[in-house]
């Protein structure tokens, strides 16, 4: 684990697996975005060394590596910016010297992907792009802000609602819980925890013990980044560390249904069973797991209950499957329509002789 004065560090298990929720995250959302958009930002606000100690890449050379060796980015014509912002002298000097020998291992670099690096916090260079915006009048280009610190202060909610404020921002945000259950109702880093939720209804949290303590907490912060971000739509993902704890969520949140869909799809690749977390202590075994087995009974009972009696278009329970359950919308059609319509407890309109193609129309028998 990093000090505040390590400038690289080993490479634990969970970082990893978050990496690879962000590779596969960014892997969709790159070419997505850039075939909409004039410039992408992707910003990563606590951007690290650029390798760990073993010479694993950090998240600004997997952000860099994913669009460059992406199948499609011959095709993407899409400015893309990427900022890293990093405060820590040796750190920013180690960052600086990795991205330069990408950028020559990769000569001729794109024209059309910039790099810009900040030594400052990532409090401050928010702050100087929230005032730079209001300034120029304008809003944020499309961005996804990987926001990844160490702890929990110098993450004000208001300044995140500021910077993501434009309708195709994004955040993927490193909420350490762990700490947090720690210190709320302490009494002694109430500031940064008020600053933290935006509000301080934290301290509710110190009549409350164990699970429910926890679990208090992640969804107050998941409501905060809805009322507050104006996030619709947020998703978390609990990284357990080796004593059995959750340490920390990654919180997602868009106004995209379209980007929560490609963001279970990474989280699920990691966790291929809808619990949405990552156990340091299961690294090493195999996870015994076949898709075609998942269980989607209460995929099944949460449909007959919300729909029961209704007639609704097919991208109704898409929606509902994505935004209400832990399910993906691929788990919706073959694994829960196909027998509940062969067991005559919904009758298809469908504009083909087969499946549940777009235009498709469930009726509900009441239950």
């Amino acid at each position: 684990m990093a000090g505040p004065n390590t400038t690289h560090w080993k490479l634990d298990p969970h970082t990893k697996a978050k990496h690879e929720i962000l590779r596969h995250y960014l892997g969709g959302w790159f070419p997505v975005l850039s075939a909409y958009n004039g410039r992408v930002v992707f910003l990563d606000g606590f951007a690290g060394p650029g390798r760990y100690e073993n010479g694993e890449p950090g998240s600004p050379i997997i952000a860099l590596t994913t669009l460059l060796d992406h199948s499609y980015f011959p095709r993407m014509r899409a400015e893309f910016l990427f900022v890293f912002c990093e405060p820590e002298p040796n750190r920013f000097a180690s960052l600086k010297s990795e991205v330069t020998a990408l950028q020559n291992s990769r000569s001729p670099w794109p024209r059309h992907v910039k790099v810009i690096l900040l030594d400052k916090p990532f409090q401050e260079a928010a702050s100087d792009i929230v005032e730079d915006l209001k300034r120029q009048k304008r809003q944020l280009a499309p961005t996804f802000a990987f926001v990844d610190p160490f702890g929990f202060s110098g993450l004000p909610l208001n300044l995140l609602r500021d910077l993501l404020a434009s309708p195709r921002c994004e955040l993927f945000v490193n909420y350490m819980v762990d700490s947090v259950n720690r210190f709320a109702g302490a009494g002694n880093v109430d500031r940064h925890l008020t600053e933290l939720f935006g509000t301080d209804q934290y301290k509710e949290a110190a009549t409350l013990a164990g699970r429910p303590r926890q679990q208090f907490l992640h969804d107050l912060y998941e409501n905060q980044l809805k009322a507050v971000c104006g996030f619709p739509y947020v998703q978390s993902f609990g990284m357990i560390n080796k004593s059995g704890h959750i340490g920390y969520y990654l919180f997602y949140g868009t106004r995209d249904i379209k980007g929560l869909e490609l963001m279970k799809e990474a989280m699920w690749k990691l966790d291929p069973g809808g619990d949405y977390r990552f156990s340091d202590r299961l690294v090493g075994q195999d996870i015994l797991f076949i898709e075609d087995r998942l269980d989607v009974a209460p995929l099944q009972q949460a449909l007959l209950e919300q729909f029961s009696g209704k007639t609704v278009p097919i991208q109704e329970l898409e929606n509902f499957t994505t935004i209400r359950t832990p399910y993906k919308k691929t788990h919706l059609r073959r694994p829960v329509l196909a027998p509940l319509e062969k067991a005559g407890m919904i009758k298809v309109q469908r504009p083909g002789k087969h499946g549940f193609p777009t235009g498709t129309m469930i009726t509900f028998t009441a239950g």
